[in-house]
Formats: structure tokens, C-alpha cells, sequence
């Protein structure tokens, strides 16, 4: 075969040969896409078309094992009353050993139907993404089926795919609560084999970096340059230490003024944003670069009632695509270790830096403070928190501001 031809069921990508057929009507039902396309990692022709005929006849295969789980089979009912020779022999009355487990796929629709109700698109993503993992490696089995050395090759597999041991972390743990909470759903008895499987959690993970000081207060000052409902969203996380998603899950509605007439924002749950724990609802004084936008966002008369309308225009927030719009043009005008995230480590450094107590800084940022005594009483007022913000935003825009005008007075070599 030449290599400019392109074989059956793949098309090339910037000189790579990509594998790629459509799912059949049928079965479209057992899928999240209408197609299943990856690369098959090889600019040879003839390689491709080996590793592509591999790929289909496994699909063919599989495809087959669906429809026929679909069909009523001859001598179906005597499937399910399947009877124990062992007790026939031993002159006792036969027993019917039906089996009590649903599959994975099963499950993870059980767990999706009662735990995904009101959960953002990702954490349905998720679940389909880990089980869809496990059956590549190990099959839709049932639930009870699962052995432990079926685990370790399922991580053998997420290793050659090349996550890290975070994502691995995740994925890991997405498959055990769907396999517990359906086994507990359905009356199984059984030991997770998912559970307490050994693999390097650090592999391939790089520590998140505080957004160092120079570059915070350079990416502050160029949010009043191009002063726009991006930008507020970038001096009310910076100077307020939320996580995108609350910031930007917000309502004008959300931020309120305190009993001295100082503005607040209030980090609580909604409809379209969930928080990432019980512990995330508090209150934050607006400080510094935040305040600013806090009150830039409620000058605006546009009607809507949300703080950034354009990452809520549909059921929930789109903190993703905020997160990366605003990590690009942080990369650009920030540095390479600027990320969004990077100003909630930064933050704790900065409260660190002005001695805050810890359950303060844990507080303000929405963190677990450990220790059965601090889950009693209602917290710190707010008055006690925002002379730490106060101190913490002062000092750093001092320091910061130094340090941006000493780097642009020094000459170019």
C-alpha cells in the first residue's frame, strides 16, 4: 500500500493516522459520542492499517455482545435458573443461583440518576470517563466480578495512557464510589477490588505556584487598563483568594454591604454553582483590587443579575472556559507560572506574611480547619477578618509596587 493512502476507518492529522468509526444507530445509546476517533500513533500507512483493522475487528466484537444482549436468546428463561450439579450429586434439592450484580455501566447510570441530580456536566463527564476507562481494560462486567489483579492492569493502563498521579488519584476514586454506592443500592456484598491500589500519587504532578508578588501587582494594575468585566473577575480573585468558579459563579445580589457600610461578597451555593465543600460559604471583605471591582460590577446597568454574565448563560457555570481565557492573557502579562489558581496560594502567603492566625486565613479562604473545636460557634465577624484583608492587601501593594518600579527602572542590557 502506498504511504499517501489512507486505510479503512482512519484519516490523517498533521501527517499522523487517526482511527475513526461511527457508532451504529443501535447502539448509540451506550455511548457519549456518535463516533469513536483516537491516534493511532504512527505516520506509517501500514502500521495503521494493521493497528485500525485491530481496532475495528475488537469493535465488531463488542458490537456484536450488545446486540445480542438486546435480543430474546432461545432457552433464555432456563439462563436465569441455572441449577447447581454439585447439589443434584449430592441428592439434595437443586438450587437456582441467580446472579445479584449489575454491571458497571449499570451502576454508573444508578449513580448518575441519584448523585449526578443538579451536579454540573463535569462530574457526569467524570464518572462516564473513569468507567469508560475501566471497560477498555477490563470489560463491562458485573460489579462482583472485578478481581484485584483486573485493578492493577486497569492501572497499568491509566500509566500507559499517561496520566499523572493526581488524575490517577481521581479516576480512582470516581470508580470506587460508583462501585460502592450501586453494590449498596442493589443489597452486594463485596470488597471494592478498586480500593487501596498502589501507584506513585506524586508522578508526573508539579507543585501550583503562588503568583509571585511583581507579577500580582503588574496584572493588577493592567486590569484598570483594559478595565473590563474579564478583568474584575481577575482583581476580585486576586485580592480575595475565592476559587474561579465561586468568583464567577456570582451574583450582583452576592455582594452586600456590612453593618459599618463596607461591601462584602458572599461565597454561597446556587443553582447553576455548586460549592466544593460545606465549608466554602462564608463571608469575604472586599479589600484592595477587589473592592474596586466589586464596585466597577455593580455600576454596570445591564440588567442582568449576574456578576459575569457571560460565564452564566446557561444552566451552570463555565468556569472552564473562564479559567482559560484568563490563564492565556496571565501567561502573556504575568509570567509562565501566573495561573488563576496561583492567587489563592498567593493570598495564604500573604496572610501569612502579616501573621494572620491560621483559622483566620482558613476562614477567609473557605479552607478545613482541623479539630472537632473549630467546627463549633459561627466564626470570626467580619470585621476581625477584613483587618486582615486590609493589612494583608496593603502591605503587598507597597511591597509589590516597589519591586514593579525598581525592575522597570533598571536599564536594558
Amino acid at each position: 500500500m502506498s504511504e499517501t493512502n489512507s486505510p479503512a476507518f482512519t484519516f490523517v492529522k498533521s501527517g499522523i493516522f487517526y482511527f475513526s468509526r461511527r457508532i451504529p444507530t443501535e447502539l448509540k445509546t451506550h455511548y457519549t459520542s456518535p463516533r469513536i476517533a483516537f491516534s493511532l500513533r504512527t505516520r506509517s500507512a501500514r502500521i495503521a492499517e494493521a493497528r485500525a483493522r485491530r481496532a475495528a475487528d475488537q469493535l465488531d466484537e463488542y458490537w456484536f455482545h450488545l446486540r445480542s444482549q438486546s435480543k430474546e436468546l432461545p432457552g433464555k428463561h432456563m439462563l436465569r435458573l441455572q441449577r447447581d450439579p454439585r447439589a443434584a450429586t449430592a441428592g439434595v434439592p437443586e438450587v437456582e443461583t441467580i446472579s445479584s450484580s449489575i454491571t458497571l455501566s449499570e451502576g454508573m447510570t444508578l449513580y448518575l440518576k441519584h448523585k449526578g441530580a443538579g451536579r454540573p456536566v463535569t462530574f457526569h463527564r467524570a464518572a462516564e470517563r473513569a468507567c469508560g476507562y475501566v471497560i477498555d481494560a477490563c470489560g463491562d462486567k458485573p460489579l462482583d466480578a472485578y478481581t484485584r489483579a483486573e485493578a492493577n492492569a486497569f492501572r497499568d493502563s491509566l500509566i500507559q495512557r499517561g496520566l499523572a498521579g493526581s488524575s490517577m488519584t481521581r479516576v480512582f476514586g470516581t470508580v470506587r464510589s460508583i462501585i460502592n454506592f450501586a453494590a449498596s443500592e442493589q443489597g452486594i456484598a463485596m470488597t471494592n477490588p478498586f480500593a487501596g491500589v498502589y501507584y506513585d500519587r506524586d508522578a508526573g504532578v508539579s507543585d501550583r505556584q503562588p503568583v509571585p508578588t511583581m507579577a500580582l501587582r503588574k496584572l493588577q494594575q493592567e486590569c484598570h487598563v483594559l478595565d473590563d468585566d474579564l478583568r474584575w473577575l481577575v482583581a476580585l480573585v486576586s485580592d480575595t483568594g475565592m476559587r474561579l468558579a465561586e468568583a464567577a459563579g456570582m451574583t450582583r445580589a452576592d455582594f452586600e454591604r456590612d453593618s459599618s457600610g463596607a461591601l462584602v461578597a458572599h461565597v454561597r451555593p446556587h443553582p447553576w454553582r455548586r460549592l466544593k465543600t460545606k465549608g466554602s460559604e462564608r463571608v469575604v471583605p472586599l479589600e484592595g483590587e477587589a473592592l474596586w471591582a466589586a464596585e466597577r460590577i455593580l455600576g454596570q446597568g445591564d440588567g442582568s443579575k449576574f456578576a459575569f454574565p457571560r460565564y452564566n448563560k446557561q444552566a451552570s457555570t463555565n468556569a472552564n472556559a473562564a479559567s482559560a481565557a484568563l490563564n492565556k492573557w496571565m501567561k502573556a502579562n504575568g509570567g509562565e507560572g501566573a495561573t488563576m489558581h496561583g492567587f489563592r496560594h498567593a493570598m495564604r502567603d500573604r496572610l501569612r506574611a502579616v501573621e494572620c492566625p491560621a483559622d483566620i486565613v482558613d476562614q477567609i479562604g473557605g479552607w478545613q480547619t482541623e479539630g472537632v473545636g473549630h467546627g463549633y460557634g459561627s466564626g470570626y465577624p467580619v470585621e476581625v477578618l477584613r483587618k486582615w484583608m486590609k493589612a494583608a492587601t496593603r502591605a503587598d501593594m507597597v511591597y509589590g509596587s516597589k519591586q514593579l518600579q525598581e525592575a522597570e527602572a533598571k536599564p536594558m542590557r
